[in-house]
């Protein structure tokens, strides 16, 4: 089938509206307006523990300097031990755009999957979380694909994962009436396309001479993401024949042009850029509504501080491509919210651990510091109120599913209690 047909498909389901009232199950009457204010969102996780000290406080200097305003120079407290990247654009990411300066992950443990959990279902979550466990809530990938009107495909959501440990088990819930029939396409850029796995199949030339035996083995190493014993009992993503097949031509393209350096910065480059620029391969392919990508280098800072700033640094770098690549995107340019937030943050004192600068490494044992973050939401002018900073403490990690959930206009939709959260109001036109 020629991508303009999957096209045509993907637009179809895109263009009615529900036009009639509706009631939740808790009792509460809303009339489905359908409107949106976007639509495309992509939300970054800007994970593995950020302190704000090293980011919006900028305390050190400006570790961000291509998404934060402000020219102030890393200074010689931390300038040693940094990769060289390119100078950053004058206008940086702040300025199209809203920074909630003194955001907070308000309860529960401040850990790495507790954190993701909290953001992608917008429900905090407590001690008894278990890795490898599907979330008890619905996904924003279950909530976005089940209760928008009319009903989205999984090629509409995309959850671009780090490959360590659990984060594919956030792409659905194990909550009745949910699952695996409303997640997203997951994709775990490190694993893909840097493993014998997918060398053994990325060759378009023998893939077509055993067509067979070929195709079921990038099928299956593609749904494995998914069929995990630990999940709940279902046969994963609901993907047309039609759209499996895109997607497997896709991963073969992709992965045939995949690169350590993808945005040619050589030795800097790390896991955090491939990542992004997956994403980004995603996004100008499939030009899926809503789009998730978590970046998990910086979780080195346990064990060393500088590499952690430096990580910083270097995520901050692809954030810029990964906005860049938003507005170079037809049909996603000037129409797409981008929403960046760390899962948590670290905490005010180091631990006793010291790196070769002399640096002492950073745990998050949920103190004070280690709940407070940032949250960055840019857009078009039209819907996004611009270089706007707000240092009042002001929103939280379980208001992103329902913002988002406003944005793609179906949160009104969405049963009662599902979202505890509220819409980020303040950074909107």
């Amino acid at each position: 089938m020629k991508r303009r047909q999957f096209i045509k498909t993907s637009a179809l389901t895109a263009t009615a509206t529900l036009a009639a009232p509706y009631l939740l199950p808790g009792g509460r009457l809303f009339a489905a307006t359908g409107s949106r204010k976007a639509n495309h969102v992509v939300f970054c996780l800007f994970a593995g523990g950020v302190r704000s000290l090293e980011s919006v406080y900028k305390a050190e200097g400006n570790l961000m300097p291509y998404t934060l305003t402000g020219n102030e120079p890393i200074n010689a407290g931390i300038s040693s031990g940094m990769s060289t990247l390119p100078a950053p654009s004058p206008t940086k990411l702040q300025q199209f755009g809203t920074l909630f300066k003194e955001f907070r992950y308000t309860s529960g443990p401040t850990g790495h999957f507790n954190g993701h959990t909290t953001a992608i279902t917008g429900h905090y979550t407590t001690n008894d979380i278990q890795l490898r466990q599907p979330p008890k809530f619905p996904t924003i990938f279950e909530l976005y694909r089940k209760h928008h009107e009319p009903e989205k495909s999984a090629i509409n959501a995309w959850w671009i994962s780090d490959s360590l440990g659990p984060y594919p088990f956030l792409n659905y819930s194990k909550y009745p009436g949910y699952g695996a029939e409303y997640g997203a396409n997951m994709l775990q850029p490190f694993n893909f396309f840097k493993t014998d796995s997918f060398n053994t199949v990325k060759n378009p030339r023998v893939f077509l001479d055993d067509e067979n035996d070929k195709t079921d083995q990038l099928r299956n190493f593609f749904n494995s993401q998914f069929q995990k014993p630990e999940l709940v009992a279902n046969t994963g993503v609901d993907n047309t024949p039609e759209h499996r097949e895109w997607i497997q031509q896709f991963l073969i393209q992709a992965g045939n042009s995949s690169s350590y350096d993808p945005f040619g910065v050589g030795n800097a480059s790390n896991g955090d850029m491939i990542n992004i620029s997956a994403a980004i391969k995603v996004m100008q392919e499939f030009k899926p509504e809503l789009l998730v990508v978590n970046i998990q280098n910086i979780d080195i800072g346990h064990f060393n501080f500088t590499d952690y700033c430096n990580n910083i640094r270097k995520a901050d770098f692809a954030l810029s491509k990964l906005w860049e690549a938003i507005q170079s995107t037809p049909g996603m340019a000037n129409d797409t919210v981008l929403i960046v937030a760390p899962e948590h943050g670290r905490n005010l004192e180091p631990n006793t651990v010291i790196d070769r600068f002399g640096r002492y490494a950073l745990d998050h044992n949920s103190d004070e510091m280690s709940r407070r973050l940032f949250c960055l939401v840019a857009g078009p002018p039209s819907v996004v109120n611009q270089n706007q900073t707000i240092s009042a403490e002001t929103g939280q990690s379980i208001d992103i599913v329902p913002t988002i959930a406003n944005i793609l206009g179906f949160d009104n939709q969405v049963p009662f209690g599902l979202m505890p959260g509220r819409f980020l109001q303040e950074a909107f036109v």
